[in-house]
């Protein structure tokens, strides 16, 4: 199920549904107002493609299934950080969540707030983010953030760095909390990239490849900043790969890059987008 909001008007009166019944691709659009339709569109069987863009746009992507982990140079995406009160998405909290639309290359929009925690911020965790207890005591509870930036978002893939194994497990834990469903957008996790990308890099956190590219680090640890920061170094990424995949296979399943790996028989090419993806092909000799 998908749930989104039009434009500025009252929750009450904006509010629609997309239930899909058999494929991604064929829905029902279903007005909350008797026969009243906040899209113009009849009420009926319609597909996602048919949509205006501006309502496709701000649909919130929540369902029961996770997106797909990308590994390509996106020309329109969302580029997400957190900051949290530790590094356990299993005990900690979000304390700031910040995006940045980016479309051909260029930030078009910006989402960014500091949340409540509903609980004291360790010293450790403002020591590297620089939020305390008192930025963030009067800040609104993250229930309220996360469908707002969800709102931002729409459909649009996420970007961001090392999300695999961090932020989108707090998106996904406190969607699930909140929403009893998780956002479905496909991502890219600029860690991943880089590792394929820049091999011979001894470390590859956000302000290493920041001072690679000669992209300033100003401001480092506040979410937005880091957005900032790392959407620049997601378009020099960009540029890298396109020169690596001169020559090289894509996984025929997911479209993600092969890559040379080495097993107990020997070498072999495997997907970037493992574990999501396993497929493997032999190295033509």
């Amino acid at each position: 199920m998908v749930v989104g909001t039009l434009g500025n008007k009252s929750p009450d009166s904006n509010r629609f549904t997309l239930v899909t019944p058999k494929s991604e691709n064929d829905v029902r659009l279903q007005a909350t107002l008797g026969n009243q339709n906040p899209t113009g569109l009849p009420v009926g069987a319609v597909r996602t493609r048919d949509l205006p863009a501006e309502y496709k746009r701000k649909m919130i992507m929540l369902g029961k299934t996770k997106g797909k982990q990308l590994t390509e140079h996106l020309s329109e995406y969302i580029l997400f950080d957190l900051e949290t009160t530790g590094i356990s998405c299993y005990r900690d909290q979000v304390i700031e969540i910040s995006g940045v639309k980016v479309k051909d290359g260029k930030i078009t929009d910006e989402f960014s707030s500091l949340v409540n925690p509903e609980c004291p911020i360790p010293y450790q965790a403002s020591l590297v983010n620089g939020i305390t207890d008192d930025m963030v005591a009067d800040a609104p509870l993250f229930n309220a953030v996360l469908k707002d930036f969800l709102i931002f978002a729409g459909d649009l893939p996420f970007v961001g760095h090392n999300i695999a194994s961090f932020d989108m497990k707090f998106i996904y834990r406190d969607s699930e909390k909140y929403y009893k469903e998780i956002p479905g957008n496909d991502y890219v996790d600029t860690l991943k990239l880089s590792r394929i990308c820049l091999p011979a890099l001894k470390h590859h956190t956000l302000t290493d490849l920041a001072a690679y590219y000669g992209i300033s680090t100003i401001g480092a640890h506040r979410a937005l900043n880091d957005c900032r920061m790392n959407q620049a170094v997601y378009e020099k990424l960009g540029a890298a790969l396109a020169e690596k995949l001169k020559g090289t296979d894509k996984c025929p399943r997911c479209g993600n890059l092969l890559v040379r790996r080495s097993g107990k028989y020997g070498s072999f090419l495997g997907c970037t987008g493992y574990p999501e993806c396993r497929y493997t092909a032999n190295i033509k000799s």
